[in-house]
């Protein structure tokens, strides 16, 4: 017999014969089957979580290099040769972590200045006033562009051009206001509540412990010295004088010095100021670039805060975090 032959191959069971029965569950061919299938379940599964990774990982890659994008172009205009006149808002409140900030208005201002098709910049003014650092570091430097470029700063006044506002404005060449505006309230001030009575009455005590007598100056909850009131009010007193001085200064000649009440903090209609010598004349923005600038097109450049940055304030280091995490992750698998 040939013993290279291969094995005969069983013959098929005859017809109507019952098939051979399927390997029960505990069986060796059972166990193997399912082994298989829960294996390829398995790794269908890893493989699964792994693309979703992936994905997220990229999602998170790609919003960072939009957020980088978004918070780098601040969608200043390009520089044109057309004339136009240079128009930047300050608007709402003056603060550091505002739209009306320091930063944000000079970097308006320094385009506005630099592009040569500019032929006047105006500041578009709506706002109640607020920090006195911000309004002196627009006001030296807007002045010190003025001399730079050689070219005219006028404000306009919508609603509102008060307190450090009004000590922006007065950088400018001309004051231009609406006969309802509010201008004014060159003052300065320092608020808070004391609650020592209200603590008394009901039974509290402030156990406040500091190193230094003066360290708990200004707490409500603590009394308030003679001598740390007369403190207090010297450091307004200077503030208030700087303010004065500036006034004076961008103001000159054309202010009624015979107003006593100039400087006490009051505020007038744009008429009244006016008058007084805080503003130049009645006027609106249209009327500045058509007749003053003789440029009648207007082009914005005020620094706005994105989307991008909006979304990057609300979820702050957290975005970061995940975006680095997501970074090392791609690099590091």
């Amino acid at each position: 017999m040939n013993e290279n032959l291969p094995p005969e191959r069983p013959a098929d069971p005859p017809a109507g014969a019952p098939a051979p029965a399927t390997p029960a569950a505990g069986q060796p061919g059972w166990e193997r089957g399912t082994l298989e299938r829960l294996l390829f379940a398995t790794l269908e599964e890893q493989k699964s979580a792994r693309r979703w990774r992936a994905f997220v990982r990229l999602a998170w890659l790609a919003f960072f290099i939009f957020l980088v994008w978004a918070v780098a172009y601040r969608g200043a205009p390009s520089e044109t040769l057309s004339p136009h006149t240079a128009v930047i808002q300050i608007d709402g409140e003056i603060g550091p972590k505002n739209e009306a900030s320091a930063e944000n208005i000079l970097a308006a201002a320094k385009a506005a200045f630099e592009d040569e098709g500019s032929r006047g910049v105006v500041l578009l003014i709506n706002s109640p006033g607020g920090s006195p650092v911000q309004a002196g570091i627009i006001n030296d430097e807007l002045r010190r562009m003025k001399e730079k470029y050689k070219k005219p700063l006028y404000a306009v006044v919508e609603e509102s051009c008060a307190s450090a506002a009004y000590y922006i404005a007065v950088s400018a060449d001309r004051i231009y206001v609406d006969k309802a505006s509010i201008v004014g309230s060159i003052g300065v001030l320092m608020e808070g509540f004391g609650f020592v009575g209200l603590m008394d009455k009901l039974g509290i005590e402030r156990r406040l412990l500091v190193a230094g007598e003066n360290k708990g100056f200004l707490d409500p909850f603590s009394p308030q010295t003679d001598k740390q009131r007369a403190h207090a009010q010297e450091m307004l007193d200077i503030v208030h004088q700087q303010f004065i001085d500036v006034v004076k200064a961008g103001r000159g000649k054309r202010l009624k010095a015979d107003t006593p009440e100039l400087f006490s903090g009051l505020f007038w209609t744009g008429q009244q100021a006016v008058d007084l010598g805080l503003a130049d004349q009645l006027g609106n923005l249209d009327y500045v670039a058509r007749d003053v600038v003789k440029a009648e097109d207007l082009v914005d450049y005020t620094q706005r805060e994105n989307v991008a940055e909006k979304l990057a304030r609300r979820f702050g280091a957290a975005i970061g975090e995940g975006a680095v995490k997501a970074l090392r992750s791609v690099a590091i698998h």
